[in-house]
């Protein structure tokens, strides 16, 4: 009995220790304060809204199955009106309504693709200012795609207008890329891949939207934090299916099919089969945004070598974001059953939305689903799918060049990597460059990021010329 207590007293003394070195090491790293705003430079933000809003005025609603071909040659068309030197000096190439253009640098040892996709989602409800109006009020520019996300389209179209005015040769080949079936989980950004892939071109680095300039990126960090996409989650969408012989309502038999889905529900969402853990790239997110949180905040994820088995319990606790962040997440979307309403089914299906986390990926996750279902004598069936594929090194030279155009365009803006729980193109081009980086250079407030496939989607025309210099900087120190 002495011995456990003893035990018992060094493992607290232990404890202690650890704490008190947490806590002195906070108070050492101090707090940090995230001060960066935007220069106003008010000729610049018009001209770029007058472009931007040009471009929203068309529209380019993606729809599975339509061949939309013409709507997007007629986007194509205003952007040759607004942007005349980019289609007369670089090489153009269309595919299906999908946009390629070469500028040809002094070396191709390491080139450069600024992408972001054309094509916009449905714009229903009631919105202040006509979805494809582009209006221009309260300094913003207002409607579909403003935000989600023409405005990159422009800022990159503009970026090597403004350079193609000064004369400049870029020193390496520079591709502007842009898709217009991303909203739909289309083929138009493979189909550009397989054309450089033709061409035996290997990016150094590819520029996608996914992160941008937030505003709070995590409750209790306050200020304005460029979020550089290093990691996207993979995707996956299953069908779990029940069978049975139906019937008649009026005797319903036990563990109907509706009745073993539920089961199969709950038991998911009480007894979770996705094991959180922090990636590398969550960690040093994390660890990155501590110096700006609260004290709590500091203390915590300022010493993940001892708190993270407690935010791993805590995190998903806390909210659905942070926990998105740690697992593969599990989203039941789609449900059906019998025809009437006294008929029991014959069969009743649920679909499955998986986000894979790479500690956790496809297989493995699938395949956790499946035993669950399998204990409800439920069969499930993969619809599709696609794994999470390899981070961004934020060591590596193409993670620091975006992070010194960061510093250089935006002096004082704290750069942070960030981790895409929703999808991009930028993973098709993950067959060719390992240093695929979803950041979009404009400021998301609140407003921006409720109004992206909701009402009221706007973008502040003040984000606009830091964006444009934004992608001139990385072309020019691209060197």
């Amino acid at each position: 009995m002495k011995i456990v207590l003893w035990i018992v007293l060094v493992l607290l003394a232990l404890l202690v220790l650890l704490l008190i070195a947490a806590l002195i090491r906070t108070l050492l790293a101090g707090e940090k304060r995230s001060l960066w705003a935007p220069k106003r430079e008010p000729e610049r933000e018009a001209l770029y809204a007058q472009k931007l809003s040009r471009m929203v005025r068309m529209e380019t609603v993606s729809r599975p199955g339509e061949d939309q071909r013409d709507k997007f040659l007629a986007f194509h068309r205003e952007l040759e009106v607004l942007f005349p030197l980019v289609h007369r000096e670089l090489e153009k190439t269309e595919i299906d309504g999908n946009l390629l253009f070469f500028w040809k640098g002094r070396s191709s040892e390491r080139p450069v693709v600024l992408m972001s996709h054309q094509d916009v989602v449905p714009a229903e409800g009631d919105w202040l200012h006509e979805p494809f109006s582009g209006d221009i009020a309260d300094g913003k520019v207002w409607g579909r795609g403003s935000a989600d996300s023409k405005c990159s389209v422009m800022a990159f179209f503009q970026a090597v207008e403004e350079l193609l005015a000064e004369g400049y040769v870029p020193a390496q080949d520079v591709y502007l890329s842009s898709s217009c079936t991303e909203e739909i989980g289309g083929d138009g950004c493979p189909k550009l891949v397989a054309e450089l892939k033709r061409r035996g071109v290997r990016p150094y680095l590819v520029c996608d939207e996914g992160g941008a300039i937030v505003q709070e990126p995590i409750g209790g960090v306050k200020g304005c934090f460029a979020m550089i996409g290093v990691l996207e989650k993979g995707q996956g969408n299953l069908l779990v299916s029940a069978r049975s012989n139906g019937g008649h309502s009026s005797y319903p038999p036990k563990n109907s099919p509706i009745a073993r889905l539920a089961a199969f529900v709950c038991e998911m969402e009480k007894h979770s089969p996705m094991r959180a853990a922090f990636e590398p790239a969550v960690a040093a997110m994390f660890r990155t945004l501590a110096p700006y949180g609260p004290f709590a905040y500091r203390l915590l994820f300022g010493n993940l070598w001892l708190f993270k088995p407690l935010l791993k319990v805590l995190m998903p606790a806390i909210s659905p974001q942070a926990g998105a962040l740690l697992k593969t997440t599990t989203a039941f979307t789609m449900q059906s059953g019998a025809d009437a309403m006294n008929v029991m089914p014959q069969e009743a299906t649920l679909t499955v939305n998986l986000r894979y986390i790479p500690h956790q990926g496809m297989a493995e996750s699938n395949e956790a689903v499946r035993r669950i279902a399998e204990k409800h004598d439920l069969t499930v069936k993969t619809i599709s799918a696609y794994d999470a594929l390899p981070p961004v090194a934020i060591d590596s030279e193409a993670y620091r060049l975006v992070t010194s155009a960061v510093e250089e365009v935006f002096p004082g803006l704290p750069a942070c990597p960030y981790v895409m729980t929703g999808g991009t193109d930028a993973r098709f081009y993950q067959q060719i460059c390992d240093a695929c980086i979803r950041f979009s250079p404009v400021v998301y407030g609140p407003e921006q990021m409720k109004g992206m496939h909701g009402l009221n989607e706007n973008i502040d025309a003040f984000s606009l010329p830091g964006a444009v210099d934004f992608y001139k900087t990385v072309i020019r120190r691209n060197a």
